[in-house]
């Protein structure tokens, strides 16, 4: 099965102020990762090609950074999670910046049933938390915060 699956926000803010959120990834000062609501994101070292790590059961390796732009990251899990994910800061005009994350991969074996059943609500509930964060960083507010559907909150809760 074919995975495409998008987030983006649009901020006011600069490309590079945006980038620099990106930036913050797996550090000890994450502006972008809602590591307080979900597991945090670390790698064995700081944010750079091959540094390795993930969040959760969920694995990958740092495949290419350009800084205060573009992450991507490979998966190496959960098993059948055949691609990537990314983070990339897209300038709009030179007060506003489109900050979006692709996750694109091919699910194969077991992985067919868990994505769509378990790995995709968590994932979108993750990443609109996540943006929610790049907003609260970049304008002091969010006008329009993500909220949980119950379906993730018995995930989680059946996850603890």
């Amino acid at each position: 099965m074919g995975v495409y699956n998008v987030h983006e926000r649009l901020l006011t803010a600069t490309r590079s102020e945006v980038g620099a959120l990106i930036d913050t990834l797996a550090s000890s000062d994450d502006k972008l990762w809602p590591q307080n609501s979900w597991p945090s994101m670390a790698f064995d070292r700081p944010l750079a090609a091959g540094a390795v790590g993930g969040h959760g059961p969920v694995r990958y390796t740092v495949a290419a950074h350009v800084p205060s732009q573009w992450v991507r990251f490979t998966f190496s899990g959960p098993r059948g999670f055949h691609g990537f994910h990314e983070y990339v800061a897209l300038a709009v005009d030179e007060e506003r910046t489109l900050l979006r994350h692709t996750l694109a991969m091919a699910t194969r074996g077991p992985a067919r049933l868990t994505w769509p059943l378990i790995f995709r609500p968590l994932h979108d509930a993750c990443l609109e938390d996540s943006l929610d964060r790049a907003e609260l960083a970049c304008s002091g507010a969010v006008t329009r915060p993500a909220h949980w559907s119950r379906y993730v909150q018995l995930l989680r809760s059946l996850m603890r």
